[in-house]
């Protein structure tokens, strides 16, 4: 098998072919990044429960765009962050950054979305995945665990 056929079933098998055009599912929307944030490159994002948001913030080194809603922290990262990272229960990993909305909100200035909890200094609107999966696992209690390993309870 050649890598890009292997490249290919492996977009196809996890639903990641036409990403620039492809439909939302009924009842999801595209989390949009500011205006002066948007960026040609696709992106994902990693949602973990508004209550926890600070914490996993005070954890990292360094965030990118960091956006709040729905009773959310969505944190925008590169995409397929999912790919060999086993993250834990309490986190939400959204492909494309499609997220279903969990009752309305609105942002600061009244309309309808997320509002930005976090601006980076840099401009780039990723987080470090590998960083930010190490500060939701200590958010949530549990050790960090990559696909076939176990998760240990933190002691």
């Amino acid at each position: 098998m050649t890598y890009a056929f292997a490249g290919a079933l492996t977009g196809l098998v996890r639903g990641r072919f036409g990403r620039r055009g492809f439909r939302p599912a009924p009842g999801r929307h595209r989390l949009q990044l500011p205006p002066a944030l948007r960026t040609d490159r696709a992106y994902d994002a990693v949602g973990i429960a508004e209550l926890h948001g600070p914490g996993v913030m005070a954890l990292l080194p360094r965030a990118g765009c960091v956006l709040a809603g729905a009773g959310r922290w969505w944190w925008i990262v590169p995409p397929q962050s999912d790919i060999g990272v086993d993250w834990p229960s309490p986190a939400v990993y959204a492909v494309g950054a499609m997220v279903a909305p969990r009752g309305r909100r609105t942002g600061p200035t009244g309309a309808e979305g997320p509002r930005v909890v976090h601006w980076p200094a840099d401009g780039e609107p990723y987080t470090h995945p590998l960083l930010l999966h190490i500060a939701v696992c200590a958010a949530a209690g549990v050790s960090p665990a990559w696909p076939g390993g176990p998760r240990l309870p933190r002691s």
